[in-house]
């Protein structure tokens, strides 16, 4: 059993293996489609990011201060880019899940524009938060990270003034996800 749990490659192809299995079992209920497999896609990467957005803003973040200086090297060296390697890619499928989503519906143009009404004006909101939020993820807190962290060469001062800088888009990002939650799971209640 431990040597399981201990290949995380192994349990994600084993959930994968159960999700088929569900969806076959529910198909007469819940058709398994285009829209239902990039729903579950954009769910699976959705929560793969803002977790991993909490994770900085709510645990490493904040901790980091109380690290001792020669044990932040473990965090920087493996632990952030390891994470930022998910977190950004996560953005991405993210966003390009959900615009599949938006597509197969029918809904984008009009979600992006504003021009549907109701729960499409709604999840159009959140669709604009999100996007925001990726950008944020891929053209601020990635290229500062990448300072921060020595991936890339960058004096001191270069380094202190991307820490800020990631900071702000970081907690921008958590300051939007709440609402854009919102958009998301009410917009979905209504369809």
């Amino acid at each position: 059993m431990a040597k399981f749990f201990g290949n995380l490659h192994l349990v994600l192809v084993t959930g994968l293996v159960l999700a088929i299995v569900v969806m076959m079992a529910f198909t007469e209920t819940a058709p398994v489609d285009v829209n239902s497999i990039f729903r579950w896609l954009h769910l699976f990467f959705g929560v793969l990011w803002i977790g991993l957005l909490y994770y900085f803003n709510f645990v490493q973040v904040p901790t980091m201060p109380s690290i001792p200086a020669e044990q932040t090297g473990a965090i920087n060296k493996h632990i952030a880019p390891s994470a930022l390697f998910f977190f950004r890619w996560a953005a991405l499928f993210t966003v390009i899940t959900g615009l599949v989503v938006a597509y197969v519906g029918g809904y984008v143009h009009q979600a992006l524009t504003f021009s549907g009404e109701g729960n499409v004006d709604l999840i159009g909101v959140g669709m604009w938060m999100a996007i925001i939020m990726f950008l944020n993820v891929w053209v601020i807190i990635w290229p500062a990270q990448k300072k921060i962290l020595g991936i890339v060469e960058a004096t001191d001062e270069e380094k202190a003034k991307a820490r800020p800088r990631a900071l702000a888009a970081s907690r921008t990002n958590t300051l939007l996800s709440i609402p854009m939650m919102y958009c998301m799971v009410s917009a979905n209640l209504v369809n």
